[in-house]
């Protein structure tokens, strides 16, 4: 049996009434946050570049430029090994694959006689990439919001990532690196130029509103901590564009019988140790698979560095031991994960089953991992049940669609009684007449 002691807090075929409760993701005090970030963002609309570099120094012990000399881009291949360098091109070219994929024509229709219609895709001008930095620099990240970027055709990509700490990176700053070479070689890799050292809700305010040497962009994208979504839940208030309302990272596991305990306690862990805010949940039809995956959590944590980060995420993770595959199934679309990840028998032929989910991983051999760093789709998901109304990034959220029609003389007169009787019925009488008179003139 389960004891009290386990890792993750086990509940026995729950009935729907208490699926809520279970899902509720780990609460975050908001309204203290909120404020501090509300106020930060204000000073950095009032003070602009001073104010940035007061907090790198605060926070990183660093007084670098703001901005990122071109010559890191250069200099960063040599700080990293060929394997690695090697693995960064070779996600980039996947990455690539699978969103130039995503694009397609447009057809025009002609909806009556005379009458066209037809939508024109247009890349969003000027984007901004928020990149995180500090002790895990995603510059997986920067590949899965560049490279579409680039596909899609967005004119100016301007990338905010933190500076390396003075404590923690002496060896890298003495070498002249500001941010992490791992970034600055996939700037380089992307040809991305326009690159600042600033993190948190400040760059999140830089972007939005723009200051002496930040460009203010039109859409900003990219995960962070609580302060980082915050900001981008203001700032998206006040009408700025972002990719989408995310908190912080979660993955769930759907697992029967046929899949190894083993396997899951890593997934359940790659997760854990994004953050302690992190949730991982764990759903099987049997107790013994709970049992052997809680076995494997307590062996798995104490090899990782980050095992006191995972440990954390762990207290507010939970698993679910339901009587039948089709329960999991409908207690996974009530969750709405991040990461869904399908350990079942003959997983791919439960696809249909799945209406609510950010990413899937179908199989025993599907590593969520894989979607982080390289199998080709984006890691940038919607979070906090949200994937039950947004999708991931992808190509379409670099463009926008604009629509056109052009109506000859002939198709006015074929539609325009159309649009006279629903304009009159509705009491708009000018937009009546914006066809009357056209009709009246032929």
């Amino acid at each position: 049996m389960i004891s009290k002691q386990d890792l993750l807090e086990v509940t026995f075929n729950p009935p729907q009434s208490d699926w809520p409760a279970i899902c509720r993701r780990p609460l975050i005090e908001s309204g203290a946050l909120r404020l501090q970030v509300a106020k930060i963002i204000e000073a950095v609309r009032r003070e602009g570049d001073p104010f940035l570099l007061e907090l790198n120094d605060k926070f990183h012990g660093t007084q670098f430029p703001l901005r990122v000399d071109e010559e890191e881009f250069k200099a960063a291949e040599r700080f990293l090994d060929g394997s690695l360098k090697e693995a960064i091109e070779t996600a980039a070219q996947n990455i690539g694959k699978f969103h130039e994929a995503q694009s397609g024509t447009e057809s025009e229709v002609e909806t009556m006689p005379g009458v066209r219609c037809w939508r024109r895709t247009v890349p969003i001008e000027r984007v901004g990439l928020y990149i995180p930095g500090g002790s895990a620099p995603l510059f997986s990240t920067l590949l899965m919001l560049g490279v579409p970027a680039r596909i899609a055709g967005c004119s100016e990509i301007i990338v905010c990532t933190p500076p390396l700490s003075a404590s923690e990176a002496g060896e890298l700053i003495t070498k002249g690196c500001t941010i992490h070479p791992s970034i600055s070689f996939c700037c380089a890799l992307l040809g991305i130029t326009t690159v600042f050292c600033v993190g948190g809700a400040q760059a999140v305010a830089a972007l939005a509103y723009g200051t002496e040497s930040v460009p203010k962009v039109d859409k900003i994208f990219g995960p962070g901590n609580q302060y980082v979504t915050e900001a981008k839940s203001l700032v998206s208030a006040d009408g700025i564009a972002v990719d989408l309302p995310a908190g912080p990272s979660e993955v769930m596991v759907l697992a029967d019988a046929s899949a190894s305990p083993a396997f899951i306690a890593a997934d359940l862990l790659s997760q854990a140790e994004h953050g302690p805010d992190s949730q991982v949940m764990l759903v099987c039809t049997e107790e013994k698979i709970a049992c052997q995956v809680q076995e494997e959590l307590e062996l798995q944590l104490q090899k990782l560095e980050r095992k006191v980060i995972a440990a954390q995420a762990l207290k507010g993770s939970k698993a679910v031991v339901f009587d039948s595959i089709d329960k999991m199934f409908d207690f996974a679309n009530s969750y709405a994960p991040e990461h869904l990840i399908v350990a079942v028998a003959d997983a791919t032929s439960y696809q249909s089953r799945i209406i609510n989910a950010g990413s899937v991983f179908l199989g025993n051999y599907t590593p969520e991992s894989a979607g982080d760093y390289a199998s080709g789709t984006n890691h940038t998901l919607p979070t906090n049940g949200y994937a039950r109304a947004w999708s991931g990034v992808s190509l379409d959220s670099f463009v926008k669609r604009i629509t056109f029609q052009e109506i000859s003389a002939a198709g006015l007169e074929a539609l325009g009684p159309v649009i006279e009787a629903m304009a009159e019925a509705e009491g708009l009488q000018a937009h009546r007449n914006a066809v009357r008179i056209r009709m009246r003139r032929r």
